[in-house]
């Protein structure tokens, strides 16, 4: 191993490397239900005729409108405090897709996701497993817009922010998505998560694999869960290589 990488992996809070353990394959669960639907549906502002019709259009959109469409969305409630929508960013083309929750006061002011502590957290995270967030990497959020105080977005915003993200796992196609936290995983399975239930299995998406574990910020909190965290990369990393070979 590199110095370089045994600087990272001090830096992300993991001490002596050990071997994991091969993760017990687990069926993958698709989330295309009608609970799924019901869950992240967008509710009905008047900003659109209908909830419908407002999802059809965004499903349409291309990378220009949909980017267009989010920094002048009134959809929910959390348009008022904005300073800045944050829409995304990463490799257009990427083979891997981390989902947040939404953004923190640093990430509203300069409109970008994960540039604060839990950025620079999940950056020395990607560096450990040697991806960088401009290289087949894309990140988003489950909303656009900063909920006041960095509290946990309501179920009726993230519904409403929900055709965005939607459209833009489409434009994006990844191999395989990384949730980040319990907003991400339940908004992407479309069902009650317990991070701790969930991680360590191969989920799905709308037939794109899915992996779950803890957000960033969560782990600042609770350093004790940093291992568990580097267990569910090393896991994420496993099967995309899994999924590159049978390409």
């Amino acid at each position: 191993m590199s110095l370089r990488r045994e600087a990272i992996l001090r830096e992300i809070g993991l001490g002596p490397l050990w071997k994991l353990r091969r993760a017990a394959e687990a069926a993958a669960v698709p989330a295309a239900s009608a609970a799924t639907e019901r869950l992240t549906a967008p509710v009905d502002t008047g900003v659109m005729p209908t909830v419908a019709a407002r999802s059809a259009a965004i499903a349409q959109m291309d990378w220009r409108e949909l980017k267009a469409s989010v920094a002048d969305c009134r959809a929910c409630g959390l348009c008022q405090a904005r300073e800045r929508t944050v829409f995304g960013i990463g490799d257009a083309n990427p083979d891997w897709l981390f989902v947040g929750e939404g953004p923190g006061a640093e990430e509203d002011r300069k409109g970008e996701p994960f540039v604060g502590q839990a950025g620079r957290l999940l950056d020395a995270m990607l560096a450990a497993i040697d991806l960088d967030r401009r290289q087949k990497v894309y990140i988003a959020n489950t909303v656009k817009c900063r909920p006041p105080g960095n509290r946990t977005p309501e179920p009726d915003e993230i519904a409403a922010c929900w055709p965005y993200l939607a459209r833009q796992i489409d434009l994006l196609a990844p191999k395989l998505i990384v949730a980040l936290g319990k907003p991400a995983a339940q908004t992407l399975l479309g069902r009650e998560v317990k991070i701790g239930a969930e991680r360590g299995k191969l989920h799905a998406h709308h037939g794109i694999p899915l992996i779950v574990t803890y957000h960033p910020a969560y782990l600042l909190r609770n350093l004790t869960d940093k291992a568990k965290s580097w267990e569910d990369l090393c896991f994420a990393r496993s099967t995309l290589a899994g999924i590159c070979n049978l390409q």
